[in-house]
């Protein structure tokens, strides 16, 4: 009689443990339980992938802290994403998948401006909230109501890349005179050179070259000695990572050396790029968005950085991470804020909110404004000086790489002519 009674018991128990899903998908019972999904493509394969996959990695970051502290609303978050191979023409299928298929119940960008503009189309179709990372003046065109773009580039963002170049170059003495401009014919080569000519009229300097470049180009002597045959004071490049790469070993080869050159150059933030460069980099003038100088060290950044750097390795990404991972993680902390705060997943609920609201973040306070653009610019300078190995305990040193722009967060001064620094 006992063992029965003991048989009926077990048999309760299995009944309810396996009852126990099935209540959980009961609509208003246990939905909670459902975890909230994110949705992205990111390059992981392709010319943006070392940024693409450091961006991902402080994103996975952002996941594990947000469900050890017990998720959002009471649901864990889960991130679904896709390699877009840093393939424009990847992006919307990717998109579409996302929310027809997956269903994610929220959709951010990838990486970069070529990524962000082809989905576009597809978040506007369906109404959806975007939040992007790293577009630079992608709004311009769309004028998306619930468009907002984790970059410090301000409300007028193509002209803020090379704002603080012109800046320093025109308090020099004497005065330069002539600026060359060449850009990558892509989406964010045209946009940050479509600024600089902005900036260049501004500063009344004598535009003598002004030329795009196909992205497969490979072989960049014949641009170099064009821009080298107009004797310009200043130049200005626009370029992706490789590009990047060869526009800067192409310049040394030649022995060109204007009195200033750099500007809105992709890929030198990165520290696979600054090893395989090493001393090349000595005086060039380039953008930067944050770097953990102790001016820029944020609530929370040196936490993210010191999780970020000891998985790099098994991850095989950026050893440093001074790039892309505070970005990547701040946009998550934009969207995540934001659902908690409205208790809702509803896409104009959170775009209100969103518009707003001044969130406390990894890179400081960020407020957005017009067009989605952050409401003030906060776009650094820098300049490479002293660099005498490929060694990464070079760049691990921030002595090697200065804030000259803007004076709230200078930590040096520049060294001009470019010549002057290559000695």
């Amino acid at each position: 009689m006992r063992e029965a009674l003991n048989v009926r018991r077990i048999v309760r128990r299995l009944s309810l443990i396996l009852a126990l899903p099935a209540l959980l998908l009961v609509p208003g019972s246990g939905r909670a339980a459902d975890p909230i999904k994110i949705g992205f493509g990111m390059a992981q394969t392709g010319p943006l992938a070392a940024n693409g996959k450091m961006s991902l990695v402080a994103m996975k970051i952002w996941e594990e802290d947000v469900n050890t502290k017990g998720g959002l609303m009471g649901r864990p978050v889960k991130l679904i994403y896709y390699d877009d191979q840093s393939s424009p023409s990847a992006v919307p299928g990717i998109y579409t998948k996302l929310l027809d298929v997956d269903k994610v119940d929220v959709a951010v960008s990838g990486y970069a401006s070529t990524q962000i503009a082809p989905a576009m189309p597809v978040m506007i179709e369906r109404k959806r909230l975007f939040l992007s990372l790293f577009g630079t003046g992608i709004n311009d065109e769309f004028r998306y109501e619930k468009y907002f773009s984790m970059l410090p580039t301000g409300p007028n963002p193509k002209p803020a890349f090379t704002r603080g170049f012109f800046e320093i170059a025109m308090a020099q003495n004497p005065r330069p005179e002539a600026v060359a401009i060449v850009a990558a014919d892509a989406e964010f080569g045209r946009n940050a050179c479509e600024g600089a000519r902005e900036n260049a009229k501004k500063a009344g300097l004598k535009i003598v070259y002004d030329r795009n470049y196909p992205p497969t180009t490979t072989d960049f002597s014949p641009i170099v000695r064009a821009i080298q045959a107009t004797n310009p004071d200043l130049v200005v490049v626009c370029s992706y990572p490789l590009d990047t790469v060869g526009m800067v070993k192409t310049i040394n080869e030649i022995g060109f050396k204007p009195k200033m050159w750099g500007g809105a150059m992709v890929g030198l933030q990165a520290t696979v790029f600054k090893t395989q460069l090493g001393p090349l980099l000595n005086g060039i003038v380039n953008y930067e968005t944050w770097i953990p100088a102790s001016t820029m060290q944020f609530s929370g950044s040196m936490e993210l950085l010191r999780k970020y750097q000891s998985r790099a390795a098994a991850e095989g990404v950026d050893p440093l991470g001074y790039y892309m991972p505070v970005w990547a993680y701040a946009y998550l902390q934009v969207l995540g804020d934001a659902i908690e705060a409205t208790k809702s997943l509803d896409d104009d609920a959170l775009a209100d909110y969103i518009r707003k609201t001044t969130f406390k973040t990894v890179v400081g306070d960020v407020k957005f404004g017009d067009k989605g653009e952050w409401a003030q610019e906060r776009m650094l300078l820098v300049q490479f000086q002293n660099i005498k190995t490929n060694s990464i305990e070079e760049f691990r040193n921030l002595s090697s790489e200065v804030i000259l722009h803007p004076a709230a967060y200078k930590s040096g001064n520049v060294i001009y002519p470019y010549a002057d620094a290559r000695k």
